[in-house]
């Protein structure tokens, strides 16, 4: 627990939360507390705050933080958020989306909440839609958002340590998740392509791992023909079967950069099970080979062990 607000300030942004600058705190009476763990591609952190008030400009906002959403939930007191043309006043179990890369303004009682940062790949908000969701409170006790607020509640203390199962659990919460949103927007009618496909995408993201996965298998899981499947995705860049190919290989790519696992056990995790067949996807899509890129981490984790990790990326190939 800190008692001072220079030390907490420090110790927040070790977690990786975007930059705010201190407002309105009792100093005399400041005690505060962050824990932060990462779960899958989520990152968690936990915070007790005294009542006060903090605030980002954008000046201080970081590119970093583009890639990331942050979904704060309210567990315990009052908080009031301002982001955008958006104003959320959260009582305990509420939700409110904020983007990390733009100014935002926090005014609490004190408090206990939980902040999620989720990859921007995985939350796949299109921007006419966030822009109507950030800052705008999503009542945690009915419909979706109050399984997302239980959820949330009860990941910094769960006992999920890491590699597959976490990984398939962050998903499941990140498709949860989009969920929530989704209704949040006043819902798109379920017989909408545009809603089906999203429904299809946060499905393929929480089963990657899974070997059956596949057009089939998907069809069967959402009621609808195979081929009703593949005709949501003939507008789109990659068919069913190539989207789940790529999103696999950057989730090799990610834990290939951050890991020190074996090429064979990293593809043969994330559903590829023939590891030639696994070389020539990766070396196609990236231009490099997968044991390249495993080397290059070995050699900078031995000589620079504090480097900052690689980004996942990699060009669009048009991979059909």
């Amino acid at each position: 627990m800190f008692t001072d607000i220079e030390s907490f300030q420090q110790a927040l942004a070790a977690t990786g939360l975007a930059p705010v600058l201190g407002g309105r705190h009792d100093e005399a009476e400041f005690r505060a507390g962050v824990a932060a763990r990462d779960f899958g591609s989520l990152r968690l952190i936990e915070l007790v705050t005294p009542a006060g008030e903090c605030f980002r400009t954008a000046r201080i906002a970081r590119a970093v933080d583009e890639e990331l959403w942050q979904i704060e939930l309210m567990t315990r007191g009052r908080a009031r958020v301002e982001q955008g043309s958006g104003s959320a006043d959260l009582g305990p179990a509420d939700l409110v989306l904020v983007d990390p890369a733009r100014p935002v303004r926090f005014a609490s009682t004190a408090s206990r909440h939980v902040s999620v940062l989720v990859p921007r790949r995985e939350l796949r908000l299109r921007p006419r839609d966030a822009e109507r969701l950030v800052g705008v409170g999503i009542r945690g006790d009915r419909g979706p958002a109050a399984l997302v607020s239980a959820l949330i509640n009860a990941l910094p203390r769960s006992r999920v340590v890491g590699g597959g199962l976490a990984e398939r659990s962050a998903g499941a919460v990140i498709e949860l998740i989009s969920v929530a949103l989704e209704e949040q927007l006043g819902g798109v009618s379920p017989d909408t392509d545009e809603a089906l496909r999203r429904r299809v995408v946060g499905f393929i993201e929480a089963r990657l791992s899974e070997r059956e996965l596949g057009p089939a298998f998907i069809a069967r899981a959402h009621h609808i023909s195979v081929r009703r499947l593949h005709k949501l995705f003939e507008s789109e860049p990659l068919t069913v079967a190539a989207t789940i190919r790529r999103r696999r290989l950057e989730r090799c790519r990610a834990e290939l950069v951050r890991g020190d696992r074996t090429v064979t056990a990293v593809a043969a995790r994330w559903g590829f099970t023939d590891p030639a067949h696994f070389s020539r996807l990766f070396k196609a899509t990236y231009g490099y080979n997968a044991a390249a890129l495993r080397s290059s981490n070995r050699a900078r984790t031995v000589n620079a062990p504090a480097g900052r990790r690689d980004e996942d990326g990699g060009a669009h190939n048009g991979e059909r």
